[in-house]
């Protein structure tokens, strides 16, 4: 048994950079990687690319990532852990052995699924389910017909079995994010199953990880300009001990900062009632935990308390939710705020005139409210030196998505004067609803399928 494990933080989401997980690989000292590509927003997107390309649904940048940085981990003997899968981890899979194949690397991979459900929901139903939205309570029924996925947010069992049996890169589809760190710490210490407190300071060590720079001085809201070096940040690593207690620090020579105060931001992440913060694993009550900086980029964690795991998974849901159409248009010195408010008018007016199909618009001014809105101070609007207008419109109606973007380029010379920045017509892009609902774990049976790529 193990008496400490280093763990890596990966990325942070589908699209984060993967050059800090080298410097953590060649510095590091790690013996896991573990890499969150997934939000609840990414699956949607997944989604979409699985409706052009049945073969797709997972992220794509798994093959670059892993082209890049597993020969070198593999030398290392450092081990994988991906929720790249997204709603296609087999097919995330056979690309990885693909690309296994391609290197000459031989490997374990392992590819966890049943998390998906949409299939057995009508089953799950039957047998006494109840699939209310989790916070309006709506019934499911209301969206039944237009359910494009639903995956439930597994737990880190599946990934232990994965490691026990021998696997080097585990591949998943949506498990929680804290999971894919808790897993090499369950199957290093051989941590029981009730061990609540140790679970639940597992769980604390992969919520600190899971938002790869977050964790390390990216995204600060203290003192921000402090932060050396963001350019070469050093993402997050986990050194931790078999009685739990952890130190967080970062790879030597890089970027960002490891301290009290970015890591007890990180903490609070997310975080919505301290005392039960829950997770398939176990419920943390972080009340008790104690953070304390014992050097410079190394913070200890520990005292974590933790309470039986829930027995239902969360599921997210995804659903057809129409369309959305933007158009935006900037305008100069002097007035820019008055003509970007009078182009504006002008769009309503065209869209009443025509009557539009239209569920919401809604309208910002960037230079003045898109990112405060109604708290924005508009005191000093006319002494902006650019304004744009951005508008977006959701509807049913595709062809109302279409013809919304056609309103913008007549603007250019019929409307107010001194335009610039207008970059053509944005492409309508289908709009997914999300749907969180609970399940009992007793319905859900997670698969496990390790290949051994040896050429």
């Amino acid at each position: 048994m193990s008496e400490s494990v280093r763990i890596g933080a990966g990325l942070g989401f589908y699209g984060d950079s993967w050059m800090p997980i080298r410097d953590t690989i060649e510095k590091g000292e790690v013996q896991y990687i573990g890499s969150d590509h997934l939000a609840e927003l990414t699956l949607a997107i997944l989604q979409k690319d699985r409706m052009r390309d049945p073969k797709l649904g997972y992220c794509k940048d798994l093959i670059p990532l892993l082209r890049d940085l597993y020969p070198l981990a593999h030398q290392r003997g450092i081990k994988f852990l991906l929720n790249a899968g997204g709603l296609n981890p087999q097919g995330a899979g056979q690309a990885v052995i693909a690309l296994l194949q391609e290197l000459n690397i031989h490997a374990k991979v392992a590819v966890v699924t049943g998390d998906a459900l949409l299939d057995q929901l009508t089953d799950y139903e039957q047998a006494g389910a109840v699939l209310n939205h989790m916070v309006t309570e709506t019934p499911i029924e209301s969206v039944r017909s237009r359910l494009v996925f639903a995956n439930a947010y597994l737990g880190a069992q599946p990934m232990v079995t994965a490691l026990a049996q021998g696997a080097d890169i585990v591949i998943t589809g949506r498990v929680a994010d804290a999971a894919l760190f808790l897993a090499p710490l369950i199957y290093e210490f051989k941590w029981e199953w009730q061990d609540w407190d140790r679970l639940a300071q597992g769980l604390l060590v992969g919520h600190l990880l899971e938002c790869s720079g977050q964790g390390s001085g990216g995204n600060f809201g203290g003192d921000w300009q402090r932060i050396a070096d963001l350019a070469h940040i050093g993402y997050p690593i986990a050194e931790v001990h078999k009685n739990g207690q952890a130190i967080i620090t970062k790879a030597p020579s890089t970027g960002g900062e490891v301290s009290f105060d970015t890591v007890r931001q990180q903490l609070l992440y997310e975080i919505q009632d301290p005392h039960r913060y829950v997770l398939p694993d176990a419920i943390l009550d972080l009340s008790t935990t104690r953070v304390e900086e014992i050097a410079p980029n190394r913070v200890e964690i520990k005292h974590t308390k933790g309470h039986p795991a829930p027995r239902q998974f969360k599921v997210v849901a995804g659903y057809e939710d129409g369309f959305m159409a933007q158009g935006s248009m900037g305008y100069a010195w002097p007035d820019a705020y008055a003509k970007a408010k009078q182009a504006e008018e002008i769009i309503r007016t065209q869209l009443k005139d025509r009557a539009f199909n239209i569920d919401e618009i809604h309208t910002e001014f960037v230079g003045v409210d898109s990112l405060h809105g109604p708290l924005s101070d508009y005191s000093k609007v006319d002494d902006a030196n650019e304004v744009y207008l951005k508008m977006s419109l959701r509807t049913q109606d595709k062809n109302s998505a279409n013809a919304f973007g056609r309103l913008f380029p007549p603007l250019v010379l019929s409307g107010p004067p001194f335009v610039g920045g207008f970059g053509g017509m944005a492409p309508v892009r289908q709009l997914l609803g999300i749907w969180p609902t609970l399940i009992d774990k007793s319905l859900v049976t997670p698969n496990i399928e390790v290949n051994y790529v040896c050429s």
